[in-house]
């Protein structure tokens, strides 16, 4: 969870560093911390390795072995990776099957043929009945199994569609419908691999403690909801994902000045709308985001992008909140 809040990179020295914090919460590390993020602020790389905290890579490892959510997402990745290649194969085989056991009952029916056509020149040989008989029972036992293997394949196909969906429920945010964090930073991530332009933006919702303590955890969802759906409108063509809490994260492709008009346009929706209670018609007061947005440089590291782009973001906070900054310049 701290990594989280910080939007820090879940590596080996980070872990062993919130191990740390979490073991000796009245220690001196912990004290320098809480200084760092008093008043919102959040801890950077520089940060962690300012502090000189013993971080070996023993230590760190052992701190990684122990983070049950890492390893049960890890795992619960590599079970989903093989089954679908058990899926897969099982299906290419399916129709393998169903392909020849069709030919052969075809050629099973052909040869019944003719030897119904040869016992009318030799009604004296009685084993050609035998014969007759016994092939009609293998096309009847090849006919069952092909009914197995119709049944076996749609079997089959409704496996891979109910993977399909569980990989899709996995990369959805269950509250606002958006891609979740994960899906996220696989875009990003295939981004910086394309070497495509492209910027990340961070958007924070304003003084949203104060709507959730005023009106309720369930309006704030709606508010939520409501945001998400006009940054989404806003901003067609990009990904726009909730990236947790009252944050959306949004990756636009294309130049930092074409990503700045489209998400100060989103900017100025969010604050045009009024938001009210349902139950009672209540107006909620105006609410607005603020956006930190930065363009991505050719093989750097996805921390520092997301690092940057959260600065620009507090930036634009400290500066009065309802602005969009970016690296060159500040829309209000």
């Amino acid at each position: 969870m701290f990594l989280f809040d910080q939007r820090l990179e879940p590596n080996p020295v980070n872990y062993a560093f919130a191990y740390h914090l979490v073991t000796d919460p009245q220690g001196t590390l912990a004290t320098a911390v809480a200084a760092l993020i008093d008043g919102g602020v959040r801890l950077t790389q520089r940060d962690i390795e300012a502090l000189g905290v013993d971080l070996s890579p023993s230590v760190a490892r052992g701190t990684e072995e122990n983070d049950t959510s890492a390893v049960a997402a890890r795992n619960a990745e590599t079970l989903m990776a093989k089954t679908e290649m058990q899926v897969a194969g099982f299906a290419d085989i399916m129709t393998t099957v169903r392909t020849e056991t069709r030919d052969f009952s075809r050629d099973l029916a052909a040869s019944v043929d003719a030897m119904e056509r040869s016992r009318e020149g030799y009604e004296s040989i009685s084993f050609l009945d035998d014969v007759t008989h016994i092939t009609a029972t293998m096309i009847g036992r090849v006919h069952a199994a092909e009914r197995q293997l119709d049944q076996a394949h749609r079997e089959t196909q409704e496996l891979r569609q109910m993977l399909e969906q569980a990989r899709g429920d996995a990369l959805c945010d269950p509250l606002t419908g958006l891609p979740n964090r994960r899906a996220f930073e696989q875009a990003f991530a295939e981004a910086l691999a394309k070497g495509q332009p492209a910027c990340v933006a961070i958007c924070d919702v304003d003084h949203f403690k104060t709507v959730n303590d005023r009106f309720g955890h369930a309006v704030g969802d709606r508010v939520l909801r409501a945001i998400g759906q006009t940054l989404a409108q806003t901003c067609k063509g990009h990904l726009v994902a909730r990236y947790g809490g009252e944050e959306f994260a949004l990756l636009f492709y294309g130049p930092l000045s074409s990503a700045i008009a489209t998400v100060d346009a989103a900017r100025l929706e969010v604050g045009q709308k009024r938001y009210r209670l349902r139950e009672t018609d209540v107006p909620l007061g105006e609410i607005t985001i603020s956006v930190g947005v930065t363009p991505l440089a050719k093989q750097e590291h996805a921390t520092d992008a997301f690092q940057r782009a959260d600065r620009l973001l507090y930036a634009a906070k400290d500066a009065g909140r309802n602005k969009v900054l970016s690296d060159s310049e500040t829309h209000c």
